[in-house]
């Protein structure tokens, strides 16, 4: 499948929907500006690749809305350098744009399926994680820990304590937490023991499930 410039041209209007609502970072902007959505989407949904909204993909699972996307990532305020632990890695789009700003991404997803398709797909269109794991995203990477930031990408009945703990002392965790509609949550971590705590708005994600499948 090509990138062209009707596809371009679909990006742009899509980054100005971002903008109307809300999304302020020129970084994530940009990458949702260049990153070829629609080669993320099964065939039948290319069409509506820069909708602003979720889509199917593979494992019952979906790729996330282009806007929750960016407020998520926009939430992580990434450095060039930045050690961050995705935690959901789906159709690798979230993914991408991480890659796109620059970070150094080690992104877990615990569905086989999706887990070997997006290993592979990433490298082809020239994304490259510094690690695609198959696991438990509860348990985090604490291997690789700290992380300057880590984003869940699903919605999570509780906060993960393994996932605070792998945070650097300044680092971020985005989190929407809730059952059948989720709060987008923001801990921040600053000190040993401490963390602040903002709740920004209610989202809707699939599960965050426990072990692997």
């Amino acid at each position: 499948m090509k990138d062209s410039h009707k596809h371009q041209g679909l990006r742009n209007q899509l980054v100005k929907t971002l903008v109307s609502k809300g999304i302020t970072c020129k970084k994530v902007l940009e990458a949702v500006g260049k990153i070829p959505r629609h080669l993320f989407m099964d065939s039948g949904f290319v069409d509506f690749a820069y909708q602003d909204k979720a889509f199917p993909i593979a494992a019952e699972q979906t790729i996330s809305q282009p806007y929750t996307v960016a407020f998520q990532t926009q939430l992580l305020e990434i450095e060039k350098g930045d050690k961050i632990l995705e935690i959901g890695t789906g159709s690798g789009y979230q993914t991408a744009v991480l890659l796109e700003m620059g970070a150094k991404v080690y992104t877990i997803e615990r569905q086989q399926e999706l887990f070997k398709k997006t290993k592979l797909f990433l490298p082809k269109i020239g994304y490259k994680a510094k690690q695609v794991i198959f696991g438990d995203g509860y348990k985090g990477l604490p291997a690789e820990a700290p992380f300057a930031g880590i984003i869940v990408t699903a919605g999570a009945p509780f906060v993960p304590k393994a996932l605070l703990a792998q945070l650097k002392i300044g680092g971020k965790l985005v989190i929407p937490v809730g059952d059948d509609v989720q709060i987008m949550n923001l801990f921040v971590r600053t000190s040993e023991n401490e963390f602040e705590k903002h709740e920004l708005g209610d989202f809707k994600f699939v599960p965050m499930l426990k072990d692997r499948n």
